[in-house]
């Protein structure tokens, strides 16, 4: 269960005056830390504005208590870098509300659209084929 969260550091640039041709959204989990049934993960969230229009980067952690704690740290920590598909759900989620919203503001000065209106994410296998 989410508990909560901060952001840590938040930077819009622009790089052209041309009108942007659509955006691509980036959530990249760096680091998961547990004590006790505590989880600290910390992300990247970017928005790459086409056509090399601009970027916006949210850099934040998310905090959450989980019964399974040790096991996410340990699956994360081990080379696969993977949480479970029902928690992953929920946190791509949380980040991607939390930065969007957040994101709205910080690129405001610099004329970038907003990356509000976001998606909802779910994880799902691939299948083979």
């Amino acid at each position: 269960m989410i508990t909560g969260g901060k952001i840590v550091s938040v930077e819009a640039k622009r790089f052209s005056p041309e009108t942007t041709k659509g955006l691509k959204i980036n959530i990249s989990i760096d680091d998961v830390k547990t004590e006790g049934n505590n989880l600290t993960l910390s992300y990247t969230y970017t928005v790459t504005y086409e056509e090399a229009v601009g970027e916006l980067v949210v850099k934040g952690e998310l905090y959450a208590v989980e019964d399974n704690a040790a096991e996410i740290e340990k699956e994360w920590k081990g080379n696969k870098k993977t949480l479970p598909e029902a928690f992953a759900n929920v946190v791509l989620n949380t980040i991607n509300y939390t930065a969007s919203v957040n994101g709205t503001f910080v690129v405001r000065p610099v004329n970038l659209p907003s990356p509000m209106l976001p998606p909802r994410f779910t994880i799902s296998k691939k299948e083979k084929k």
